[in-house]
């Protein structure tokens, strides 16, 4: 395996604007390439590299996508154990809701092969910026929504909650992409012990091309399941009331009095 390394990189959300220098400097360095990205990055990757692996051909219809992930893993792996020098390419942030990576990255480690992660730029730093949304300003909850609704989660009404991948929301079994409205009832359903059915709601797309726009539909929670969904939507749920001031620590703050300047 002498000569072996692996870099996972990102490629962001938009074609042409996200991807980095150092990103586009491994892709072309490597040996072998392998990527998981959608349909117009693949076409424009595969002009950079024609050799290229894609990695969606893991995939299948009624597959399950765990049995997918552990196979794009076992490919990679292989490659490395040749000795090759590895560039796996993933849409958005390469460590963001991504399973393959962040194996992938393990694996190498645990065999004694140098293996890291640059980051991209991903759908949440988009979020921010085209939602006028700053997760500093009244904190910020982010969950997966099957994990979401089938751990015990206790969400705070008065911060920002995002939840990921609701197309596939409630599905135990990991097979297909397409939202089924009863699933997504029953996460209207566990929300509403915080958040009444007329809560505003943002169903929220980045931009995935220079001449799109992003999508920032608004809804009331009621409307979920029967609204379009597809598998790049993320619901945003926007406070709802004020934090309650924790007074004794106010109290406990200000007993300390005014903190002394540094000479």
């Amino acid at each position: 395996m002498a000569g072996a390394r692996l870099v996972v990189v990102g490629t962001g959300i938009q074609l042409g604007r996200h991807l980095t220098g150092r990103a586009l400097s491994e892709i072309r360095a490597a040996e072998r390439v392998f990527a998981l990205v959608d349909a117009p990055m693949m076409a424009w990757l595969l002009e950079l590299r024609p050799d290229l692996q894609d990695l969606a051909t893991c995939y299948a219809a009624d597959r399950d996508r765990r049995d997918s992930y552990a196979d794009m893993e076992a490919r990679i792996h292989a490659a490395l154990l040749e000795g090759r020098h590895v560039c796996a390419v993933f849409y958005g942030h390469p460590g963001v809701y991504a399973q393959v990576p962040h194996a992938a990255v393990a694996r190498a480690r645990a065999a004694g092969i140098a293996a890291r992660m640059e980051p991209g730029i991903s759908a949440e730093a988009c979020l921010y910026a085209d939602l006028g949304l700053d997760p500093g300003r009244h904190g910020m909850q982010s969950w997966e929504a099957t994990q979401f609704m089938i751990r015990d989660r206790a969400p705070d009404p008065s911060s920002l909650l995002i939840l990921w991948q609701i197309a596939v929301a409630g599905r135990l079994d990991c097979v297909g992409f397409d939202p089924c409205p009863r699933r997504l009832a029953l996460l209207v359903d566990k929300l509403g012990r915080w958040y009444p059915a007329e809560t505003p709601a943002i169903l929220y797309e980045a931009a995935r091309l220079p001449i799109e726009d992003f999508r920032a539909e608004r809804i009331v929670l009621a409307e979920l399941p029967r609204s379009t969904i597809r598998e790049h939507t993320t619901l945003v749920i926007p406070p709802v009331r004020s934090a309650a001031v924790d007074a004794t620590m106010r109290q406990r703050l200000e007993a300390l009095g005014p903190s002394p300047i540094a000479r």
